[in-house]
Parts: C-alpha cells; structure tokens; sequence
C-alpha cells in the first residue's frame, strides 16, 4: 500500500508539471485566421505516463524465489521533442517516481556486530507471514520515439525504447512472523543508484511495457549458504500514455 507521504509526492509532481507543460508560448496568443493550424503543427504527444507492472526477480542466489506482493507502480512526466516535420519521431526526457514491492524468500538482517545477514529462508522449518524488499525512487526517464501519430489523429500506434535512471530515496526489506517482526532499512550492500532499460508498444492509450534492469540491488553480498546476491529486476506491466 502507497504511505500517505507516496501520495503527496504523486500530487506535487502532477501539479508542477502539469502546470509547466500549460506554460504559454507565442503562438498560443495568434490571432490570425491560421492560428489553429500553427497550433497543431507544433503537436506534441505522450507527456505524462503511469505504469502497472509485474516485478520478477531474476538472478536469485539458491533456491530463493519470489512470494507473496510483487508489483510496482509508476508515474511521471516526459517532455516530448518532436525531431522531424511531420513530428512522429521524437526523443522525450523527464521525472518521475516509482513504488516497488518485491515479496521474495531472501531474508534480509543484521547480527550483533550489525553485519548484514543475506540468507534463503527454508520454506519447510521455517513458518512465517511475510518477507518483502520494498523501494520509492525517483526517476529520469530518457525515450526514443516512433508513433504513427499526425496532427489530427488521437489514436495510433507507438514504439518506444529508451533508459531510465534512477535514485532509491528510501527502501526496506521486512519480516513478519507471529510475535517477530524484523525490518531494515540500513542495508550497506544496496545500491541506491539503479539503472534500467525499458521499452514499450502499443495502440491509443494502452501499451505493453517491460524494464530491465542493468545493474544488481546489492555489491559484495553474499548470502550465508555461500551464494552471490546479484539480484536484478525484469518488471512487465501495461504503461498508459496521456496528454
């Protein structure tokens, strides 16, 4: 669930760039009888997003595997630059925020001497509620755009491929059992800079989205049954295009 603070920042973020993309220019003040073509030859599309995803785990030491919540959310604003006169090739960049849970078997502590402890629950002596990695991060997302799209038409097909970079602002990986609780949100191993790769496809305002993430969550961990925690994420998901 999104903590009231999540909440606040999706609306801040809504409210400061929708008031810079209604920012006026010149030709929003023409006159002239060809002023309504001026405005839509300088057209532009997608500048807003919000996304739905599935997130996998991939490159699990040992026998861990995802359980339990495991999706995200996402939302932003890209600014599209148009590159060629007829506008349906562009390249975009812009903010956005992204809520990420991953319910997975990897537990997550410290011992006395407050090391971090990276073991694979076993499933079958060990009886417990939940274990989840959770994440909010702020994100630049970068885009290479090719539409079908004209001046007049409000549906058309898309493909997109871009990167986007990303700082984890705040994450923390949580246990709950009966009577136990154990949450950690002081993780030395984890790299709060995450960096992905994304793509999406698809028609009006529904599209398949997929990102694949470059670099692992941990550096130099490694699980206490010997294993390295390489981790990384591959989230699919539908992403929604608007204004």
């Amino acid at each position: 669930m999104l903590h009231k603070k999540h909440i606040l920042i999706i609306l801040a973020v809504f409210y400061f760039f929708y008031g810079f993309s209604q920012s006026p220019n010149e030709n929003d003040f023409a006159i002239s009888k060809d002023s309504v073509s001026i405005l839509d030859s300088k057209y532009r599309e997608d500048q807003f997003y919000l996304g739905v995803t599935y997130n996998l785990l991939l490159n699990k030491p040992g026998d861990a595997r995802s359980n339990g919540l495991t999706g995200g959310l996402s939302f932003g604003y890209l600014r599209d630059m148009p590159l060629n006169k007829r506008r349906n090739i562009a390249v975009a960049v812009g903010l956005g925020i992204s809520f990420d849970e991953y319910g997975n078997t990897l537990f997550i502590g410290e011992d006395s001497n407050e090391q971090s402890i990276f073991t694979v629950i076993d499933e079958e002596s060990i009886d417990y509620d939940r274990n989840r990695f959770s994440t909010s991060s702020l994100e630049v997302p970068f885009e290479f755009r090719w539409r079908s799209s004209t001046a007049d038409t409000y549906r058309f097909w898309r493909v997109y491929a871009g990167v986007r970079l990303g700082y984890v602002y705040w994450y923390k990986s949580s246990f709950k059992q009966t009577d136990n609780n154990i949450n950690q949100t002081d993780i030395p191993e984890f790299d709060k800079l995450r960096l992905g790769a994304t793509f999406s496809f698809g028609y009006n305002t529904v599209n398949f989205y997929a990102y694949y993430g470059l670099n692992p969550f941990f550096t130099d961990a490694v699980t206490t049954q010997g294993d390295a925690v390489d981790v990384t994420t591959l989230k699919l998901g539908l992403l929604f295009y608007f204004l």
